[in-house]
């Protein structure tokens, strides 16, 4: 029995028209051929049964790990915040989106942003040199760290949060319909004084929820006082003294001149509320009906549950994925800015009193 014949570079370079010389740089990965025929040698030599060179395979492996890499760059305060809400919403929206990246076949690498670094407009150092599929600009982050990121790479994704001037995709949730349908709820309770909570100087997320509510009261044609509102904050950190002073004002006002229900731009900001309310005096839902926007398993458990609009996380995974796999010729030209919006759900809860029997009013 004769023994097979041994595939040699002669082989391929018949197969495809091209010399030996070119196959022998197209296995070594060298210069000298462009990357396309290097890829039509590489498969021929598989398909032949010829032994691939260390050089070849490693770059067909580096390649590979560039096509399924994908860089999460996450602000440090997002996974550091002293309160449990924040830290329980944003890691549960970060490993959701490891899984669902993972099981597309996808690998994460997740890098952390110091506030340092966010100042400087510096990058985590693996991302200065690491080959990837995408870049998923994760939460809030100054407007001059975002644009310095989407000039970086042009295929960034801004997720959760963005800024109207950089010019990028962005993954949220439909913040300015779930405002709008937590208010019309309210409005359907029987509430027509209605105020609003939310720092719409600190995050897009927040401007977006003020005009939904906003919106919704245009078209009931409801009032809207200012000292209803809490519209700006000096910082996230000053959020629980600025709900006290807010409280303050609601204790010493006439029942008369209260808004009888409160829409908070998120369920934290709801929960401080709700607490310093009780430690006034003031009863929610008797005295005030509340209502928050996340769906938090804290907003579920508060006495009473609160209602809420709930963020439907999972969704905004899966809107990361299919912006992943488009292909290279879909995707925005000259960064024109694509906006994926996930709609959130409402939830009832204990927290809003009906009025038909005119209480409150």
């Amino acid at each position: 029995m004769s023994r097979p014949k041994k595939i040699s570079m002669q082989d391929i370079a018949d197969r495809l028209g091209i010399s030996k010389n070119a196959v022998s740089l197209a296995l070594a990965g060298k210069k000298g051929v462009g990357e396309q025929l290097k890829a039509q040698v590489r498969r021929m030599a598989e398909e032949l049964g010829y032994p691939l060179p260390q050089e070849a395979a490693a770059a067909d492996g580096a390649a590979e790990a560039a096509r399924s890499a994908v860089l999460v760059l996450v602000p440090e305060r997002v996974m550091s915040y002293e309160d449990n809400e924040h830290f329980l919403f944003y890691h549960d929206l970060i490993w959701g989106l490891e899984e669902k990246l993972r099981a597309r076949g996808f690998s994460a690498v997740i890098l952390r942003i110091g506030s340092e670094m966010e100042l400087s407009l510096k990058l985590p150092e693996l991302a200065e040199t690491m080959a990837c599929r995408g870049v998923i600009l994760f939460g809030i982050v100054s407007e001059a760290y975002a644009q310095m990121v989407c000039g970086r790479f042009p295929a960034a994704l801004l997720f959760d949060s963005f800024h109207r001037s950089v010019n990028a995709p962005a993954v949220t949730s439909a913040n300015v319909e779930g405002a709008a349908a937590a208010a019309r709820y309210l409005l359907a309770c029987g509430h027509r004084r209605i105020g609003f909570i939310g720092p719409a100087n600190l995050t897009s997320s927040h401007e977006e929820r003020w005009f939904g509510y906003w919106l919704a009261m245009q078209q009931a044609k409801a009032d809207i006082l200012p000292q209803w509102l809490l519209l700006e904050s000096a910082g996230f950190a000053s959020s629980p003294a600025e709900i006290e002073a807010f409280a303050d004002r609601l204790q010493v006002a006439p029942p008369a001149l209260r808004p009888t229900a409160l829409l908070c731009g998120n369920d934290r900001l709801a929960l401080l509320l709700l607490d310093a309310l009780e430690r006034r005096g003031l009863r929610v839902p008797a005295d005030l009906s509340l209502m928050g926007f996340d769906g938090l398993p804290q907003a579920a458990a508060a006495q009473p549950p609160l209602a809420t609009m709930k963020v439907d996380k999972l969704g905004l995974c899966d809107a990361v994925v299919e912006w992943l796999l488009l292909p290279e010729r879909q995707q925005p030209a000259g960064r024109a800015r694509l906006h994926w919006t996930v709609p959130a759900s409402l939830h009832p809860g204990g927290s809003v009193a009906k009025l038909e029997d005119g209480s409150l009013l």
